[in-house]
C-alpha cells in the first residue's frame, strides 16, 4: 500500500514508518520557538528515524551532527528557476559530495 506525502503543515509532522525505515516529515513555520519544538517531543525523532524538516532553522543549532541541510533558493533572474545548497558539519558525509 502507498501512502500519498503531503506537506504536515496543520499537524507538524507526519510519519511514514514500513518494515525498513521511519520517515518523519516537520514542518516547523507554524512553531514559535525551540520550546515548542520541545514540547512535541520532536528531539526524540532523531533517533528513531529519517528526518526531513521544513524551516528547520528555529532548531539548528540541536540538530544531530550528523545532518545534511538542503537550502532551496529562488533564481532572481528566473522565477522557474532553484538553486540547491547542500551543506553539513559533518566531516565524513562532507567527503560524499
Amino acid at each position: 500500500m502507498q501512502d500519498e506525502i503531503s506537506s504536515p503543515t496543520f499537524t507538524i509532522v507526519n510519519e511514514y514508518c514500513s518494515e525498513n525505515m521511519n520517515i518523519y516529515h516537520f514542518d516547523l513555520y507554524r512553531l514559535a520557538d525551540l520550546d515548542e519544538f520541545f514540547a512535541i517531543g520532536g528531539t526524540e525523532y532523531f533517533e528513531k528515524g529519517i528526518c526531513i524538516v521544513e524551516w528547520g532553522n528555529l532548531i539548528e543549532s540541536i540538530v544531530p551532527s550528523n545532518s545534511i541541510f538542503i537550502n532551496i533558493l529562488k533564481d532572481n533572474n528566473d522565477l522557474e528557476c532553484r538553486h540547491f545548497e547542500i551543506t553539513t558539519n559533518n566531516k565524513s558525509i562532507k567527503e560524499i559530495f
